[in-house]
C-alpha cells in the first residue's frame, strides 16, 4: 500500500480537489484513510435523490470514505452543523472548504479500479483488477 496526504485550502472545492489529485498521481486503485476539516458549503446527494442538496454555515467534515480511481471518484460523506445535527450522502462537486481539510488517502498496488456501467443498476459501479 502507498499512502498520500495532502491538505485543502479554505474556498477549494473537495470532490474537484480529489479527483485533480487522483488524475495528477495517477492513483488506480485509492481510498479514504481519513478526513478531518470543516466545510462553509457542502453539496450532497440524499439517498434516492436525483439532484444534490446544499447546506450552508458553519460544518465539521464528520466522515468521508470511498474510492478512487482513473474513471472517477466514489464518496460519501457525513457533515455535522453548529447545532451538532449530522447528515450524509454521495458527496458532490460545490463541496468547499471553509478552514482546513486534512486528508490522508491509501493506494492498493495490487488492484486497480474502474467504474464500468452496470446493467441491474444502471449506475457506473466499482470493477476490481488485479494489477498486472
Amino acid at each position: 500500500m502507498q499512502i498520500f496526504a495532502l491538505r485543502l485550502k479554505p474556498e477549494m472545492d473537495l470532490r474537484k480537489s480529489l479527483w485533480e489529485f487522483v488524475q495528477k498521481n495517477n492513483i488506480q486503485a485509492g481510498f479514504i484513510l481519513t478526513t478531518v476539516g470543516s466545510l462553509k458549503q457542502a453539496s450532497i446527494r440524499l439517498a434516492g435523490k436525483s439532484d444534490s442538496q446544499i447546506f450552508t454555515g458553519d460544518l465539521e467534515i464528520v466522515s468521508l470514505s470511498g474510492t478512487l480511481s482513473q474513471d472517477g471518484v466514489h464518496l460519501h460523506m457525513a457533515i455535522s452543523d453548529a447545532e451538532g445535527k449530522t447528515i450524509g450522502g454521495h458527496l458532490s462537486n460545490g463541496t468547499i472548504v471553509r478552514t482546513t481539510a486534512e486528508i490522508v488517502v491509501g493506494e492498493s498496488l495490487a488492484h486497480r479500479f474502474s467504474r464500468v456501467i452496470d446493467a441491474q443498476t444502471g449506475y457506473q459501479e466499482l470493477e476490481v483488477k488485479d494489477r498486472g
